[in-house]
């Protein structure tokens, strides 16, 4: 399993440890991943996702899971969020056609 955001797409970024003495020693800074159920009003339906605590709150400052899905791009999300993005995209049409 990466560390990896499902919803944002934040991975693991690269640093340094600097001691007193200015010595640098590698350091690997991983994202808060927390293993999260969010709803789908539009679906009904709940989803389980692995998300960073900052992108949890980017989601419900936009209003929930549907309209994040919405409004990001396909090459930020996972393969099973691109999947759900795909099932609102397919309601949407079939609640505008009926």
């Amino acid at each position: 399993m990466s560390r990896i955001c499902e919803l944002t797409g934040k991975g693991r970024q690269v640093g340094h440890n600097v001691s007193h003495a200015n010595n640098r020693t590698k350091k690997v800074f991983l994202p808060n991943l927390q293993n999260v159920t969010l709803m789908s009003e539009k679906l009904d339906r709940s989803f389980k996702f692995r998300v960073s605590t900052q992108g949890l709150r980017s989601v419900e400052h936009n209003g929930g899971l549907d309209n994040w899905l919405l409004k990001t791009s396909d090459a930020k999300l996972s393969d099973r969020a691109l999947k759900v993005k795909r099932e609102l995209k397919k309601a949407a049409t079939e609640a505008q056609a009926a």
